[in-house]
């Protein structure tokens, strides 16, 4: 039997409300095409766990306020070509990204078209001169995150291109924030102990690939002005003790056995500070965002530079066999 014309209207009626709820309905994540210039979020390297945290951050709908409406909108997954345990993840992480409205590209002068800045994420330091000299050509603010380079002589180079293109750009490890950090009074600093897992990597100098965590930790309360290291090396664990030239010392304790954990010990004129446990991404990616809005970076080139250095004269210290190494060597010996 044929439906009546009553049930026919009534039928369209019910349809026309049903679509109009879809169409109202908010979505979980806001689509990347919908977000005005400027606050648009591009990523090179889905092969961290940095990458996804940072899109579950930005993309969250209840996004801290503090984040100031950027979104992740465009990544180029291709991150190490031989590190194992970075190429593994590319595939899963790729898949969670696009689960939260990340548009997957081909390239990095494709995802440059469609973003405003850039977080570069690569694992493998020894890609980023080459990777961001493309970012900072386009003219876009870019964050790196550790290591800024696998090299001294990359580190002075990226530095430089962001000196000559104008574009100022920082790289920082989350310690920067590890908790305890915001009671020092870094005025009133006379030493510190910091200790981080120090994992080494055949690809990268021994600290650069995970115990730059603790270097940044030391370098944060500390501040630049270290003038020599001595580095002590077993198979198990590794303690650079830095001299700076105002006579303090700090120390950095790599490990490799035991339970890995972050924190340390900051002495000042009026009492000890202990520093820890590790506090997460979000103060971090507030720096980041603050930088993405105004230019302003956290973290000096002459601070990263310097730790970089103080990281290499320890591997120089290492292949000494423990004798004291001075920063301005092994920086003169890069800047050939």
């Amino acid at each position: 039997m044929a439906p009546s014309v009553s049930s026919r209207r009534l039928f369209l009626k019910q349809t026309s409300q049903s679509c109009a709820a879809l169409l109202l309905a908010p979505t979980r994540f806001q689509a990347p095409h919908t977000l005005a210039t400027g606050k648009r979020v591009g990523i090179i390297g889905l092969d961290t766990s940095h990458s996804t945290a940072f899109v579950k951050a930005l993309n969250n709908p209840d996004a801290n306020a503090s984040f100031l409406g950027y979104k992740v909108v465009a990544a180029y997954p291709q991150g190490s070509k031989d590190i194992e345990s970075s190429t593994s993840r590319v595939p899963a992480y790729t898949e969670e990204v696009k689960k939260q409205g990340v548009e997957i590209v081909d390239s990095i002068s494709d995802l440059l078209k469609k973003i405003d800045v850039v977080l570069l994420e690569t694992n493998d330091g020894r890609l980023h001169l080459e990777q961001a000299l493309q970012v900072l050509k386009a003219g876009k603010r870019v964050f790196i995150d550790k290591p800024v380079a696998a090299s001294l002589a990359d580190t002075i180079a990226i530095y430089e291109a962001s000196k000559h293109y104008n574009i100022p750009l920082f790289s920082a490890s989350s310690l920067r924030h590890i908790k305890g950090i915001e009671k020092v009074d870094k005025n009133k600093v006379v030493g510190a102990d910091t200790f981080s897992p120090a994992v080494l990597e055949k690809t990268h100098p021994d600290f650069y690939w995970y115990g730059i965590h603790g270097v940044e930790t030391l370098y944060t309360v500390m501040g630049t002005g270290c003038r020599q290291v001595v580095r002590v090396h077993t198979n198990g664990t590794d303690i650079i003790v830095g001299t700076w030239a105002d006579g303090r010392v700090g120390t950095v304790r790599g490990t490799r056995t035991g339970k890995h954990d972050y924190g340390g010990t900051v002495f000042t004129q009026t009492g000890n500070l202990v520093l820890g446990p590790y506090g997460g991404y979000e103060p971090l990616l507030q720096d980041i965002i603050h930088y993405f809005e105004t230019g302003e970076v956290p973290v000096t080139p002459e601070e990263t530079i310097e730790m970089f250095a103080f990281m290499e004269a320890a591997d120089e210290s290492k292949r000494r066999g423990g004798t004291a190494v001075t920063l301005e060597s092994v920086l003169a010996k890069a800047k050939k």
